[in-house]
């Protein structure tokens, strides 16, 4: 059952003169969950931290976490989960971080057995359970929100664009090209286009292991859109097996130059710059 205002301002005396020793075990009890992996000072900071919002908490007749006497409590929990979620804990150990209070409150007040404390611990208990959850809940948004920009890095990191040649970039692809991907290599090169002024761009797809329909589709937008830039686009990579395929799916490349790899590809590029006197 949930607490009411008069209990939780009640509970709330009855750990101010308890604070420092349970600001203590509470510390204890999550170090020994945490294995050594936070220093203790940081841990002290963060218990003694949370036990100040859930004592203003209830000194304000807080009876659920949603309420505005628990607004500053909810920061802290958010603070608390955003910086385990960062330095590599499971959302499991932070929120039982949050769950020792528990132990540690009944521990401290184990001397006090009437059954007016035992309610309220009751109805405490819950109160923590609900904070153990919101804490849960929000390590795993900013997990997400961690592992989205780790993925859109990794995207950016895994599709370069290179300068070869005056006047001659490439990008080369690895790995699959799905639709994501491909908007990159498109804003990159035509964004490296715009900078270099380059009249050519080679796209080597040598570390594409597979070229469907799909796959020749992005590439030949981008080729599009690069020459809509006025830039020359040639196609490297074409391996035998890609060319069988290529072939067997009625791809058509048009009028774009292909090559077997880049150095043919750069080589051909050299003998138009050549020919145009560039």
């Amino acid at each position: 059952m949930p607490l009411s205002p008069d209990e939780a301002r009640r509970f709330a005396e009855l750990l101010e003169g308890r604070s420092e020793q349970l600001a203590a075990r509470w510390t204890e009890l999550v170090a020994a969950g945490l294995r050594g992996r936070l220093s203790s000072a940081e841990l002290r900071r963060q218990t003694n931290d949370l036990q100040r919002g859930f004592q203003q908490a209830f000194a304000g007749g807080a009876a659920d976490l949603s309420q505005e006497a628990s607004a500053e409590l909810r920061a802290q929990l958010n603070e608390l989960s955003s910086n385990r979620a960062r330095q590599g804990f499971s959302a499991t150990e932070t929120a039982v971080s949050v769950y020792a209070l528990k132990d540690a409150t009944l521990e401290v007040l184990g001397d006090q057995s009437d059954a007016a404390t035992l309610r309220d611990y009751v109805a405490f208990s819950g109160f923590v359970d609900q904070a153990a959850l919101f804490t849960f809940d929000s390590y795993v948004r900013v997990r997400e929100s961690i592992i989205a920009d780790q993925a859109e890095q990794l995207l950016e990191l895994s599709t370069p664009v290179v300068k070869l040649w005056e006047g001659v970039v490439a990008v080369p692809l690895v790995g699959t090209l799905d639709s994501a991907r491909a908007q990159v290599v498109m804003e990159r090169l035509l964004q490296t286009l715009v900078d270099t002024g380059s009249p050519y761009a080679i796209i080597d797809i040598t570390g594409v292991p597979a070229v469907d329909t799909q796959v020749a589709q992005h590439v030949l937008k981008t080729v599009v859109a690069a020459r809509l830039m006025g830039a020359d686009c040639i196609i490297s990579g074409i391996r035998p097996q890609i060319a069988q395929t290529i072939v067997a799916l009625g791809i058509e490349f048009g009028d774009i130059a292909t090559k077997a790899s880049l150095a043919d590809a750069l080589r051909y590029v050299i003998s138009q710059n050549k020919r145009s006197g560039r």
